[in-house]
């Protein structure tokens, strides 16, 4: 028996199908917080009284044999060719069955219709007339008081969405256009074993949206160098071009390459013995920075159904800040906040209190995380929106040199992430510690968040300020890094 997502591993790789599939009880964190059952908050939304309600294990007959019996369906699970679907809200009408699809983001698109085509697929081989399929998505306009709303909060729609974020394709057309007979490939998904499928090789569907899992594991006797053409940053032929035999990044097709400007400063890197550098640009981009500066880090977790008075759906809730504070002469100090539950409003007060008057302010990804939650504390506490917003007038973005190609060393190989620079740099911080990723981060405080007597609180306490700090003192020592280039005078 398979279920949607195996099929779609398996159109990806078949690889990824197998390794997933023959370890089923492997859990993933998810990257959202969910605690919410939201199928309850969609019933009362749908005022539902009286219903099926499906459970996990259910025997496929169980939901036929009622059919009869009830007018809404809530998670029935249905079989058909060995494939098997849970239908989050399914309607009988005098047309035929109404299939409600629930979406938990903000705006559903048409362009990941596997999901939803292979729902209708095994419900037809059922012998289930479908008339009307419809999108139950999270309302983005919508702002939490001091009880959820579950009107306001969800939005029924016939449309998928558009890129502007309209609603403008028809939910049923789309699904009716793309709707393919999956008994071939389940046939092929029987027969797939790790003897009959061939050698893993590097692709464009290693990666997709994120890194594959299992990648390390697929190409972990494959040594990759520095300046190797599957590191050039954005490139949609880098795999291309290694097959074609150009293997190093100063080799790489002119008629191949997308042309950014990081993407230059790598292949110049490459022609250069492994460091390239715009000294000039450099120079006038730390030129403004005055003392004492600033390095500035916070940690934060994502929540679909916004838990607190003042947040939307998907909203982030700032928990951590690390502040590493350097003065004129190069010494270094530390402040730290932490919190546990909803601390908002004394976590933008404090980062006002602990952040010096005056100076430049240096974050990561400024523009893209720290910048935009500033803004969002000024939003929730015009109290303090004044100086919240002065802090981001000193904002300046330590990634803003990386992204935009002033710099590179092939040692980076292909990252500019503050982990890969501190490695290159031959600075081990991270790999002291326990918690040495965002993401960990996050799922630790979801322990603290949601365990009141958790035997390992004080201990989580510590890792998580451990961590956030070495984000601040990673930064302090990428600008020294950088700065040293412009003292020294060396233009590469």
């Amino acid at each position: 028996m398979y279920h949607i997502s195996d099929v779609k591993k398996f159109n990806r790789c078949p690889l990824l199908f197998l390794n997933d599939y023959t370890s089923k009880n492997t859990k993933y964190e998810p990257y959202v917080r969910l605690d919410e059952t939201v199928s309850t908050l969609v019933v009362d939304k749908l005022k539902i009284d009286y219903y099926f309600l499906g459970e996990r294990n259910d025997p496929k007959e169980r939901v036929l044999e009622v059919l009869d019996q009830y007018e809404w369906f809530v998670k029935a699970r249905f079989e058909y060719k060995e494939l098997r679907v849970k239908v989050p809200f399914l309607h009988k009408t005098d047309k035929g069955y109404d299939v409600y699809f629930l979406f938990v983001g903000l705006y559903p698109r048409a362009d990941d219709l596997q999901l939803y085509t292979d729902t209708i697929w095994v419900l037809e081989g059922n012998n289930l007339e479908i008339n009307d399929i419809k999108m139950i998505h999270l309302n983005a306009d919508y702002v939490r008081q001091e009880e959820l709303d579950v009107n306001e909060l969800f939005i029924i729609s016939d449309y998928f969405y558009t890129d502007n974020h309209h609603p403008k394709i028809l939910v049923k057309d789309a699904i009716e256009s793309h709707m393919i007979d999956l008994t071939h490939t389940l046939k092929k998904m029987n027969a797939t074993t790790y003897d009959t499928i061939d050698q893993p090789a590097r692709s464009a569907k290693c990666f997709g949206r994120v890194k594959c899992r299992h990648f390390d594991t697929c190409f972990k006797s494959e040594l990759v160098p520095d300046n190797s053409v599957l590191n050039l940053i954005g490139s949609r032929y880098r795999y291309d071009m290694d097959t074609e035999g150009r293997k190093t990044l100063k080799e790489a097709d002119i008629e191949k390459i997308e042309g950014t400007r990081i993407q230059y400063a790598q292949i110049m890197a490459d022609y250069n013995g492994g460091l390239f550098i715009d000294h000039l640009a450099m120079k006038a981009w730390l030129e403004n920075v005055t003392f004492p500066i600033t390095f500035l880090d916070f940690e934060w977790e994502r929540f679909a159904i916004p838990p607190y008075f003042g947040m939307k759906p998907y909203d982030v809730l700032p928990f951590e800040y690390s502040i590493h504070i350097m003065d004129e002469d190069g010494t270094l100090s530390h402040k730290c906040f932490l919190s546990i539950h909803d601390d908002r409003k004394e976590f933008a007060k404090r980062l006002i209190e602990d952040v010096p008057k005056e100076g430049t302010i240096f974050a990561f990804n400024a523009v893209g995380a720290e910048i935009i939650r500033i803004q969002e504390l000024a939003n929730q506490f015009p109290k303090y929106k004044e100086d919240l917003l002065n802090l981001n007038k000193r904002m300046k973005d330590l990634q803003f040199p990386f992204e935009v190609g002033l710099v590179y060393d092939t040692r980076m190989n292909g990252s500019w992430s503050l982990k890969a620079i501190m490695n290159m740099l031959d600075d081990k911080g991270y790999n002291d510690l326990n918690i040495a990723q965002g993401m960990d981060a996050v799922y630790q405080w979801r322990i603290l968040d949601r365990e009141e007597d958790d035997p390992r609180t004080k201990e989580i306490i510590e890792e998580l300020k451990e961590y956030c700090s070495m984000d601040t003192y990673a930064m302090s020592v990428v600008y020294r890094w950088l700065l040293g280039f412009i003292q020294n005078q060396e233009v590469v």
